[in-house]
């Protein structure tokens, strides 16, 4: 997921046009039915060698690529150490995999800030795309990643694996409360952990030899290495991510938008608080309270370490509530979550299996079920709370021209610069 240190600025734009330059494909495994996937994956440390174990069950991995030169060779290791062995080829530079005419699909768990980079070439390349959640690391380049999408006409799953696991509770959670189960839908509160950045902070240092330091970097600025700034607690700097409200609020504000109907849609109105670590060893919200008020009167409520709102989701209606997260489903009152649906009501996409779900509709093209406009607009709801904390004051949102309301201050938020060439 890199580009060479010795590409200039123009030898990459001449490149990357030449090599992204190609029109509407077909994947070749859509050609028969029985075929296996073929995937090319970017990202291959913690949650990339999750998703690695997930495709090789199955799907046929035949490249991967990470700027890490450890978690490529412990990839590749466990790729060859397979039931099923597979020959995977190895790479630093995810051009070079988007290159290859076998690859059908690309699955990107990267940090953040490169998932819209990559999402978009690999579109353009005619590659479906399978990017971890949060989809993007700002509002336009979220919408930027629609467009390629479907211009190119790829599938693209978000990674929100919530609305196809757990054994279906969030689905169920979602459906009881669209079917009316608790009355009129008045609250959704929405819990999201602490910062689980341990221990203390540790002065920069030279990177190490096996991290291609600069390409990790990207678009994001170049600033010193810092061996507590890097792999997973990248998502604790804005550089790179969110913090928790991109981390697990992009699950459980994606299913408070699901439960709402609002999947096309989002808040008008944003406003928050936030208190940061006394120590400065991050830079992200360590605690958190976000309002989001929609254009239909339910008001969103999400809070990091809130006594008052457990992690998960809890939806408030006229005549009782629903919580739910990845360990339960409860109702209050207690059968409310008993009840069977039946025809007339609400039943809402179901897919067992997240990946699976991305493989069959490469081959059906039929939209996932957490499609690219979805993976959109839940992380868009959490870059509003970021936006409004950082601000710290509520902002106004116009969800369908997806523009600040009368606000150019907070507009300018919409997107960041990026270090060239890593431009969209």
């Amino acid at each position: 997921m890199a580009f060479p240190s010795n590409v200039s600025r123009r030898q990459f734009l001449l490149s990357s046009t030449a090599a992204l330059a190609v029109p509407y494909i077909i994947p070749r495994s859509v050609r028969g039915a029985n075929d296996r996937i073929v995937t090319g994956h970017v990202g291959v440390g913690r949650q990339g060698t999750f998703n690695l174990k997930k495709f090789l069950d199955l799907a046929e991995p035949a490249a991967l690529c990470d700027v890490d030169k450890g978690h490529l060779a412990a990839a590749m290791k466990l790729a060859q150490e397979d039931e099923d062995p597979k020959k995977c080829d190895g790479y630093g530079d995810y051009r070079r995999l988007l290159d290859r005419k076998d690859i059908d699909a690309v699955v990107v768990t990267t940090p953040d800030h490169w998932h819209a980079p990559i999402t978009i070439h690999a579109c353009q390349a005619g590659k479906d795309v399978y990017c971890e959640k949060p989809l993007t690391l700002t509002i336009a380049e979220g919408r930027k990643t629609v467009e390629a999408a479907r211009k190119n006409n790829r599938i693209v799953q978000t990674g929100s694996q919530q609305r196809s696991e757990y054994n279906g509770m969030f689905r169920l959670a979602c459906e009881l409360v669209r079917s009316g189960r608790i009355g009129k839908l008045q609250q959704v509160l929405v819990g999201i952990p602490r910062v689980n950045f341990d221990g203390d902070a540790v002065p920069d240092s030279d990177p190490p030899a096996a991290l291609d330091y600069d390409y990790w970097l990207g678009p994001a600025p170049m600033k010193p290495y810092n061996e507590k700034h890097v792999h997973y607690l990248f998502r604790f700097f804005w550089d790179y991510s969110g913090g928790q409200m991109t981390n697990f609020g992009a699950h459980h504000l994606d299913i408070a938008q699901w439960g709402m109907n609002m999947d096309n849609s989002g808040p008008i109105a944003i406003e928050g608080t936030a208190t940061y670590d006394p120590k400065q060893r991050f830079e992200v919200p360590a605690t958190s309270r976000v309002n989001y008020q929609y254009e239909n009167g339910v008001r969103v409520i999400l809070g990091q370490e809130q006594a008052d709102i457990p992690q998960g989701a809890t939806f408030i209606g006229t005549e009782g509530r629903i919580f739910v997260d990845r360990k339960s489903i409860k109702g209050d009152p207690q059968e409310v979550v008993a009840i069977k649906l039946g025809d007339q009501d609400v039943h809402l996409y179901k897919a067992a299996s997240h990946h699976q779900n991305f493989l069959d509709c490469v081959k059906s093209r039929e939209l996932p079920i957490c499609d690219v406009e979805i993976g959109h607009r839940s992380a868009t709801v959490c870059h509003l709370g970021n936006i409004a904390l950082r601000l710290d004051r509520k902002i106004q949102w116009d969800p369908s021209a997806e523009q600040m309301v009368g606000d150019a201050e907070a507009a300018k938020w919409l997107d960041r610069p990026r270090r060239a060439p890593y431009t969209l």
